[in-house]
């Protein structure tokens, strides 16, 4: 995952969306793609979907998005929808795609069940390999987003807990290697 955000990254026009396989398509936002990974279209939760690739939710966007955000409009549901904004991004041409395939894993959130499913995934791996999933202070380091005193500023400031212990420890090996 870490080289596909690099990608995206350092892309300085445009949007990317992350993509991800999904069984039923019909609850989510759903891309459709051409032969070379090109975004033909996207939708919000179709009866009928093109694919079954699911926009995740995780997306980086360049600088005028605030901008096309502000003109979107509430939809048939009373929700603006981030789909929205990416449309506007395929309508100019500027709408890529990172597809998340296998080795991945993306959780859904949006009912109890799922949110339930989703948290006691990250207990497991979490508890069994002594890692945190999603550790933004952790990864923002590696990704070379912030350096080590930047790194060890943002843990100093939280209070006593195992996240904060955690990041401490991680501060310990990074000043190792």
């Amino acid at each position: 995952m870490p080289d596909l955000v690099r990608e995206a990254v350092q892309e300085t026009d445009g949007a990317t969306v992350f993509a991800y396989w999904v069984s039923d398509p019909q609850r989510y936002g759903v891309l459709e793609m051409d032969d070379e990974d090109r975004v033909i279209s996207v939708e919000e939760k179709p009866a009928a979907p093109k694919s079954n690739w699911a926009a995740t939710g995780l997306y980086v966007f360049d600088s005028r998005v605030a901008e096309i955000a502000l003109r979107v409009e509430p939809s048939d549901r009373g929700e603006l929808e981030i789909t929205e904004v990416l449309n506007a991004y395929l309508a100019e041409g500027q709408l890529f795609v990172k597809k998340m395939g296998r080795g991945f894993a993306w959780l859904d959130t949006g009912t109890h069940e799922t949110l339930l499913q989703a948290a006691q995934f990250v207990e497991t791996v979490e508890q069994r390999q002594g890692l945190k999933i999603a550790c933004l202070e952790e990864i923002a380091f590696r990704m070379g987003f912030i350096d080590l005193a930047q790194f060890d500023k943002r843990w100093r400031t939280l209070p006593n807990t195992p996240y904060r212990a955690y990041l401490a420890s991680l501060s310990q090996e990074f000043a190792i290697a």
